[in-house]
């Protein structure tokens, strides 16, 4: 039954970073951080990371490629939101003041 349990939970957290994906796919798509929190995603990344070293202390290969999976899509969601925002923030003013 322990098995079972584990291998349900590896699934699972790949799972979580499939949910990841649309996420990362609509900011590359519409070339903008609109709407994403950097805050949340580089707390998931933040978590994440930890999550990978507390399953390379217990040696647990679910923890670290479930999580590791997560990091690397949540990762790529947080990038994207730092560049487009680092980008919007740079760019010059539309209308700038009279």
């Amino acid at each position: 039954m322990r098995e079972i349990v584990t291998y349900v939970f590896g699934l699972a957290l790949l799972g979580n970073a499939a949910l990841f994906v649309p996420q990362a796919l609509a900011v590359w798509r519409k070339k903008s951080d609109e709407g994403v929190s950097l805050v949340t995603f580089g707390g998931f990344c933040i978590l994440q990371v930890i999550g990978v070293i507390h399953g390379v202390y217990e040696h647990d290969n679910s923890l670290i490629f479930g999580l590791g999976a997560s990091f690397l899509t949540c990762g790529t969601v947080t990038l994207l939101t730092i560049v487009y925002r680092l980008r919007r923030l740079r760019a010059p003013a539309a209308y700038p003041p009279v």
